[in-house]
């Protein structure tokens, strides 16, 4: 299956479902597979915007922010994403997040 007709699958999908968390993040992921950042980023900001906030969106986002070598930016997803794990009591993820935001830290000063 091709990166296009997964996405397609998956658009599909979310038309008879948009609200499904899962399938929209799929979709951003798929999004960011094909090069198209904007896309795939603004997705994912609209996951974390969410009530409430999906977490991996974040650790998503940052982590492709990071590889377009827009790292405050990651830094700041990061930031926001550490707090809507602790608020959801998923330290697992907030635990990861933080790992990256410290490797971050290293590279970019």
């Amino acid at each position: 299956m091709t990166a296009s007709s997964r996405r397609e699958k998956i658009e599909a999908m979310l038309a008879d479902d948009p609200t499904d968390t899962f399938l929209r993040y799929s979709l951003a992921m798929e999004l960011d597979k094909e090069g198209s950042h904007k896309d795939s980023l603004a997705r994912l900001n609209e996951l974390s915007i969410d009530s409430p906030p999906y977490v991996p969106a974040f650790f998503m986002a940052a982590q492709q922010l990071v590889r377009l070598d827009r790292v405050e930016e990651a830094r700041t997803i990061l930031r926001e994403g550490i707090a809507a794990a602790r608020e959801q009591n998923n330290s697992h993820a907030a635990g990861e997040m933080s790992e990256f935001l410290s490797s971050l830290g290293e590279l970019g000063e």
